[in-house]
């Protein structure tokens, strides 16, 4: 959500720097509203950044923000954002609260199922996927048509140069790994990747697990360290780069996902992907990926197999990868949004503000 919300601003912020907007949104003020601790947007033209209020967390969001946004337009990004706000867009990027209730704590899932519903009340909902329409439309008693769709992309990536310093440092042979990015978190799965590993056998061809874990949510901790596994933990963007540009594949194998950003960046550096055939995985990837039961680490264990005899990625593969990069942008994305806001814009702009 955090890299959704700022390549959404950043490319909303060129379009409207550009004048590609409806005039009603080129006429009025924008601001990104922050509390006292965020980090903050470099290099935006038009979207100036204030910081507003004491608070932290939600609290901010229900009273400081509240306050501060008071007569505004206000777009949200982030499945959250103060619930008496009558002129609101709220991104709420899944219903992985409604219907995955086992990957959280019942502190969590009363907050948040209450905050959807307050928010499906007060606010129009959009989301990144139509997987996600669907499921929110349901959970929230919603008609999908009125939930726009503005997607997630990859090509923050076309920034990023690749550290390949740190193929040397975790003792790595090019196009002879697998990788899997994420957090340890029970939706991402990332223990059937590791059974996978195990019964794959081939410690010559090792899983490499990139990323942190979120224990006070999910109540998971960080798996350990075991034979063939590679337990990078957190990493850079430029090394996570390097990685996807020198893995024999990208395994992912998530339970449940509102768009699945991941694999797109795999599919950037021309890594092939080796997905979870959850549906909205399968809406993202479609024919760029080969799928695999989530639940069957054998299957997965199967597809990392065939990956290996095929060995480097062909050049169909690469096409379909290719198409399906094509497909998202997050300059389309924020002209989609734009365009939401545009349709329902009242005709005197009272200025914008962004959370």
């Amino acid at each position: 959500m955090q890299r959704y919300a700022a390549e959404i601003v950043k490319a909303m912020d060129r379009l409207l720097t550009s004048g590609k907007a409806a005039q009603q949104l080129l006429d009025a003020e924008w601001q990104i509203l922050v509390p006292p601790d965020a980090q903050t947007l470099a290099g935006l033209g038009r979207i100036k950044v204030k910081q507003v209020g004491t608070l932290r967390g939600h609290a901010w969001d229900q009273i400081d923000l509240a306050r501060a946004a008071a007569g505004t337009r206000l777009v949200s990004l982030a499945n959250s954002g103060p619930v008496l706000h009558r002129d609101h867009l709220v991104v709420l990027h899944d219903a992985q609260v409604f219907k995955r209730p086992d990957f959280f704590s019942w502190q969590y899932l009363a907050l948040h199922r209450s905050l959807g519903h307050l928010l499906a009340r007060t606010a129009t909902i959009a989301t990144v996927s139509t997987f996600s329409r669907n499921e929110l439309a349901d959970v929230l008693s919603l008609d999908p048509g009125s939930i726009p769709i503005v997607p997630n992309s990859a090509e923050h990536f076309a920034s990023v140069e690749p550290d390949f310093s740190i193929i040397e440092s975790l003792r790595l042979e090019p196009y002879r790994f697998f990788l899997f990015v994420g957090s340890m978190t029970k939706n991402k799965n990332v223990d059937t990747a590791i059974r996978a590993a195990e019964r794959l056998g081939r410690a010559d061809v090792p899983l490499v697990v990139v990323g942190g874990d979120n224990s006070k949510v999910f109540g998971d901790g960080a798996t350990e360290s075991k034979a063939g596994i590679v337990i990078a933990g957190r990493l850079k963007d430029e090394e996570v780069a390097a990685l996807f540009a020198r893995a024999a594949a990208f395994v992912f194998p998530s339970l449940y996902e509102g768009f699945g950003i991941p694999p797109l960046e795999a599919m950037y550096f021309a890594c092939p992907v080796i997905a979870s055939s959850a549906e909205a995985v399968r809406e993202t990837c479609a024919d760029a990926a080969v799928y695999f039961d989530p639940l069957n680490p054998g299957e997965l264990s199967a597809r990392m197999h065939e990956r290996i005899d095929l060995g480097r990625i062909s050049p169909a593969e690469q096409e379909k990868q290719r198409e399906r990069l094509a497909t998202y942008s997050w300059t389309k994305s924020a002209a989609a949004m734009l365009d939401v806001l545009a349709k329902s814009a009242p005709q005197a702009a009272s200025g914008g503000a962004v959370r």
